[in-house]
């Protein structure tokens, strides 16, 4: 992805609130490589919905820096955590490190959900990371 110019403050760096939208995104796309579309989840009455965020920011993004988003997944108990790294494509410098817990609501209710299941199985981590 690419730095847009409307994304970034008065100083010239990305604005914080930003990295989350990039977050998401690759998380959609993430998704969506795994067969299933939110909306089509959200129809059916499943809601993946966030539940925590530690978010770390190291190196700041400037406009036009393109950047690789990546991530890693693992469940723990009815919890899915998304280790989500964002690194400037010039130099892969780490410019942002985060843990997005998410949990699934079935119609409204707290609970796992099959077809997250069976989607994610495949991608399912042991993680030992770094902080």
């Amino acid at each position: 992805m690419m730095v847009r110019d409307y994304e970034c403050d008065i100083e010239g760096i990305v604005n914080n609130a930003n990295y989350l939208h990039y977050a998401e995104h690759t998380r959609h796309l993430f998704l969506k490589a795994c067969g299933l579309s939110f909306a089509d989840m959200h129809r059916r009455g499943t809601d993946a919905v966030v539940a925590r965020m530690n978010l770390q920011f190291k190196v700041p993004l400037r406009c036009d820096d393109e950047f690789i988003s990546k991530l890693a997944l693992e469940r723990k108990g009815i919890k899915y955590v998304f280790h989500q790294d964002i690194f400037r494509a010039s130099d892969q410098a780490l410019c942002f490190r985060g843990e997005m817990v998410l949990v699934c609501l079935v119609n409204g209710k707290l609970a796992r959900s099959e077809d997250y299941e069976r989607a994610f199985d495949n991608y399912m981590e042991n993680l030992n990371r770094q902080p």
